[in-house]
């Protein structure tokens, strides 16, 4: 099996991409309104912000959880025990950001939480009606105004050979929210865990974005729509000196909204936070 792009302007593209997506739990896009330019100029910036001491500055606030995450309060996947090989900087609107790359996140992030409206309105348009029915709102309508949606700014470091055993970039988990939209990274790793078993590795060509299922969806629609496990291998050769970036925004609804019986999205977020240690 093999992830084919679906071009983003086709007649049949939101089909296509819903099936992508209830298949194999990822959805790949081409020709999206996503910049390629405004892209690269993230990770170019960012890389620089990673890779200086400045970023002490904006340590996270363990309430708000908005900031920059070092290496050392990494997480640790759920089911695993090493932690992943990575640091990152959680952006949301109201919280820290170092000035000077601000606003250009802030673009990235209102152009890409509008994509993913439109996406999310696919998705319940090519839901069959007894899954439609289970929605307590329309999808779109549970982020509309949410202050919840991260994005997060990724960089796994280059590898130096000392690393501890058996941990790599990021372990084999699922996302907790709606949708999940990331370009595709400067390097490649991603994988994707196919219902037969085997880890399928995720197209990289860069101006691809990549979709793939949260828990909340999978909640929502009473597990039609199966939340996908995903991992980011380390790289083999000479591509272990490479710094890899990666910009996924965690597409969240508000507090308020219920999924199921079961949940709202607040008391959703806090079991899983509770189950990955961060809170």
């Amino acid at each position: 099996m093999k992830l084919e792009a679906v071009d983003y302007n086709a007649p049949d593209a939101a089909e296509r991409f819903v099936e992508s997506l209830r298949n194999t739990g990822f959805g790949v896009l081409k020709n999206h309104p996503i910049q390629q330019q405004l892209v690269q100029s993230i990770y170019d910036n960012w890389q620089g912000f990673f890779n200086t001491e400045e970023k002490d500055n904006f340590r996270f606030n363990v309430d708000t959880q908005d900031g920059f995450f070092p290496s050392e309060v990494s997480e640790v996947a759920k089911g695993h025990s090493k932690k992943d090989i990575k640091e990152y900087f959680h952006y949301y609107p109201w919280g820290q950001c170092p000035d000077t790359l601000k606003a250009e996140l802030q673009r990235y992030y209102e152009e890409a939480n509008k994509l993913a409206s439109q996406l999310l309105g696919w998705v319940e348009e090519h839901s069959p009606a007894n899954v439609s029915e289970l929605y307590s709102q329309p999808l779109s309508s549970m982020i509309d105004g949410s202050e919840k949606t991260l994005l997060r700014v990724l960089h796994y470091p280059p590898l130096k050979g000392d690393e501890e055993l058996g941990a790599i970039r990021a372990g084999a988990h699922e996302d907790i929210n709606l949708l999940t939209v990331l370009p595709a990274a400067n390097e490649p790793g991603l994988q994707v865990l196919t219902k037969e078993g085997e880890w399928l590795d995720v197209p990289c060509d860069f101006g691809n974005l990549i979709i793939n299922i949260g828990d909340m969806l999978q909640e929502a629609s009473g597990g039609y729509f199966p939340s996908t496990t995903h991992r980011v291998i380390n790289p083999e050769g000479a591509d272990k000196t490479k710094a890899r970036i990666s910009l996924p925004l965690f597409l969240h609804p508000k507090p308020e909204v219920v999924l199921s019986e079961r949940h709202t999205a607040n008391s959703y977020l806090m079991e899983r936070l509770r189950e990955l240690g961060v809170i």
